[in-house]
């Protein structure tokens, strides 16, 4: 059975998982529509940033990121500048670590969304003497939805399974930055089996509820299987 750290675990977890999808929305967003339009020279250095993540070891990443949000780093150095103290080893330190991590899973289906609705659409509005951001909002967002919808669903669901990120720059407090994968990692290191069956069967059934919703729920696969 879960013992109160396992909950515990279990609700910082899904509480970081949100506040990262949301913040990678917000952020993925208008970097995947400039990746999208734009022709500059820059495109496939920015693009190369954004995917590193997916073949950078995390603990690599954690590495320097740790580096950046320490009291010597750049960042570290603005924060305690604003009065907001270091990031690593808190809550905060897991948002920055786990939005750097998981970019390249919102913006990458966002980006090949919005390139899938080509400019046809857009220049339809404009003759309509529709602005750019109504334009944006009215045709571009529900036209790429199933972008957006995907981007949602994998970002929260990488989130979640972060492990060498976190414990780089969170490591293991108890209620401040222990989450699912940490806390399997402490079961197994103790011999906890039973506890670490019930963590990672969740785990297991939530990447195949993950994995179902993005199948049935995504338009563009239904049509696929059709």
């Amino acid at each position: 059975m879960l013992v109160e750290q396992d909950w515990s675990a279990i609700w910082l977890t899904l509480k970081l998982a949100s506040t990262v999808t949301v913040l990678l929305l917000l952020l993925g967003t208008p970097l995947a529509w400039w990746l999208a339009n734009t022709h500059s020279r820059l495109r496939g250095t920015v693009s190369a940033l954004v995917s590193m993540p997916l073949v950078l070891p995390p603990t690599v990443l954690g590495f320097y990121l740790l580096l950046l949000m320490g009291p010597n780093g750049p960042l570290g150095k603005l924060t305690q500048w604003l009065g907001l103290g270091l990031l690593p080893f808190t809550f905060w330190g897991l948002v920055v670590a786990s939005t750097f991590y998981s970019l390249p899973f919102v913006v990458q289906p966002i980006q090949n969304a919005i390139e899938a609705i080509g400019v046809r659409p857009r220049e339809v509005a404009a003759t309509l003497r529709a602005s750019p951001w109504d334009t944006f909002w009215s045709v571009v967002v529900p036209l790429a939805r199933p972008g957006f919808l995907t981007a949602a669903i994998l970002g929260f669901a990488h989130t979640v399974g972060e492990f060498g990120v976190v414990l780089m720059i969170g490591g293991n407090i108890p209620g401040i930055t222990r989450v699912v994968s940490v806390q399997i990692y402490d079961h197994v290191e103790a011999l906890e089996y039973a506890q670490a069956h019930w963590l990672s069967g969740g785990m297991v059934l939530f990447s195949f509820i993950v994995l179902l919703a993005l199948y049935t729920l995504n338009p563009d696969t239904r049509r696929a299987r059709s």
